[in-house]
């Protein structure tokens, strides 16, 4: 009898150790388990939207320290050189050209969404208006510089020489009706510039920076089929890295979608 009331207890106790256990919630990792990344940004909208995956990666356990960065070249030279795990400021083409030139070994994980480039102007209301000898500034980058380019091109502005693509420089200009000049600057200066040319191409991020609203007051802009994707850039062979695919997740999920379209308004568009 005192085996079986032995026995009775010793289940009584395991059951309530079980139930204990399982009314318990999975704690949250602690600071000495989490992991941290480091990733580069421009302002507006690259560390923006890296706010906001934030908090969804302190839940899995990873600390994103976002690092903000104004310019197009240290970016990339600082993920090559491990000072920082990724970045987010840039398209395809300029980091294919950009890693080309420099014998990077980057790549990139995911696609989050695509800035149209547009012209503005402080000076001329419809670009019908535009005289003759008027001042064009643009991306004094090979890569934004050909894309600017480009759209002047589809605006009527100039004509491009066959095929110049995304590779285009001031020398492929086949023809330019109105002898418009123009004025190669840095991306970031653009906005600042506006008094003084008649017109700018200006990437979304610093157009946005200068409260400037892309659906509203640029007088053209690239169509939302841009192959101009901007992405997370990476180290090849980082791309399996748990923290670095659950960055790609975040950055690609319902959440980034909605803040995107809701934060911009059509001014910057989701690419997944």
């Amino acid at each position: 009898m005192k085996k079986f009331t032995l026995l009775v207890i010793i289940a009584v106790l395991a059951l309530s150790a079980f139930i204990t256990g399982c009314g318990k919630s999975t704690p949250a990792p602690s600071a000495a388990d989490k992991k941290t990344i480091k990733v580069g940004a421009t302002a507006v909208p690259h560390a923006e939207i890296l706010n906001v995956v934030k908090p969804i990666l302190e839940k899995e356990g990873i600390n994103l320290v976002i690092v903000e960065m104004s310019d197009y070249v240290r970016p990339n030279m600082a993920v090559a050189e491990k000072e920082l795990d990724a970045n987010f400021f840039q398209h395809i083409p300029y980091l294919t050209k950009f890693s080309a030139e420099r014998n990077l070994d980057l790549t990139y994980t995911a696609a989050v969404h695509i800035e149209p480039m547009g012209i503005y102007s402080k000076k001329v209301k419809n670009l019908n208006d535009l005289e003759n000898g008027a001042s064009i500034g643009i991306p004094n980058d090979p890569t934004n510089g050909g894309r600017a380019l480009a759209l002047l091109a589809k605006a009527g502005i100039i004509k491009l020489k066959d095929g110049a693509g995304v590779t285009a420089t001031i020398s492929d200009i086949t023809d330019n009706p109105k002898s418009v000049k123009i004025r190669e600057l840095e991306a970031a200066q653009l906005p600042r510039s506006l008094d003084d040319l008649t017109l700018a191409v200006i990437n979304t991020n610093y157009a946005l920076e200068a409260k400037l609203v892309p659906s509203k007051d640029a007088l053209f802009t690239e169509q939302k089929d841009s192959p101009y994707v901007n992405i997370l850039t990476v180290r090849k062979g980082d791309e399996n890295r748990p923290e670095i695919q659950k960055l790609t997740k975040a950055l690609t999920s319902e959440e980034v979608k909605k803040f995107i379209n809701e934060k911009y308004q059509g001014a910057i568009v989701p690419a997944f």
